[in-house]
């Protein structure tokens, strides 16, 4: 059986699936500037989320000759394994890399994610490895620009939002560079992006409870035109606005992520169930 795969020099080449959202990355320029983001040394464990057609994987391997790869495509594992083979070690996570536990990866280390990730699952992927961003010593994705562009906004943007909040509570969220759409194969609608982002160390977070803080961000910007006295209504007390100094009568994208820390952190006064 012939196979509909062909190799190049950014990957193998074949159909892109328009269900699984895939749009492969062909254009050297851009790949070697991915991989000098990565900049891999030494013992890094490394991980690709979606390492479709290679593009990302080979140069990878070429500077870092071990590598673990997570693809859900069953089409790209063969293609994949033969391609990686000459170049160096590559183990392959045939799964949902939604279904994949990042701490057991890491085995007691630290790993480092990389990725081009599907467009239409970015987010769940992104809250998944903040679940495990204890053992995660960076990630290096691109994305639609506009997803990135909502990641590193400041408060007062008009794309700041929950994404913004939580992902730089728990990260340090750098936007590196725009990757245009005749950068891919097929070319998507949209501009993509390449962001950085470093988990910041789980003592210097200050979030007592993490459920509680993802409620709270998610009810301020679930009604973002409202007040945060009626947004947050149910959620947040009047006595504990006060207590952590946060303006009721503020809107979500008035609050910088330190005030919506502190405004979670307040405890619930004796009697009252609210935030419980």
């Amino acid at each position: 059986m012939t196979s509909p795969y062909s190799s190049s020099a950014a990957g193998f080449t074949g159909p892109a699936k328009k269900q699984l959202g895939q749009h492969f990355l062909a254009d050297r320029t851009y790949i070697d500037r991915i991989v000098l983001a990565v900049n891999p040394k030494g013992e890094d464990r490394l991980v690709e989320i979606g390492p479709g057609q290679g593009a990302i994987t080979l140069p990878l391997l070429r500077r870092h000759p071990r590598l673990t790869v997570i693809e859900f495509d069953r089409d790209l594992v063969g293609p994949l394994a033969a391609a990686a083979e000459p170049l160096g070690e590559m183990a392959i996570i045939h799964r949902d890399v939604l279904q994949v536990n990042f701490t057991e990866l890491a085995d007691g280390g630290q790993i480092r994610l990389v990725g081009n990730l599907p467009y239409n699952i970015s987010s769940p992927i992104l809250f998944h490895a903040l679940d495990h961003a204890a053992v995660i010593t960076d990630m290096h994705f691109m994305l639609q620009k506009e997803v990135v562009d909502r990641m590193a906004a400041d408060p007062g943007s008009k794309v700041y939002g929950r994404l913004s909040v939580m992902l730089q509570a728990f990260c340090k969220v750098t936007a590196l560079f725009v990757v245009p759409p005749g950068a891919f194969r097929p070319p998507p609608k949209v501009d993509s992006a390449v962001v950085r982002l470093v988990p910041r160390d789980p003592a210097t977070v200050g979030i007592l409870d993490r459920k509680r803080f993802a409620d709270v961000v998610r009810a301020a910007f679930g009604q973002r035109r409202k007040t945060l006295r009626n947004a947050l209504n149910g959620v947040c007390t009047p006595e504990q606005f006060e207590a952590a100094e946060v303006r009721s009568d503020a809107r979500a994208e008035q609050l910088d992520v330190a005030q919506f820390i502190a405004l979670a952190n307040v405890p619930c006064s004796d009697g009252d169930d609210v935030a419980k």
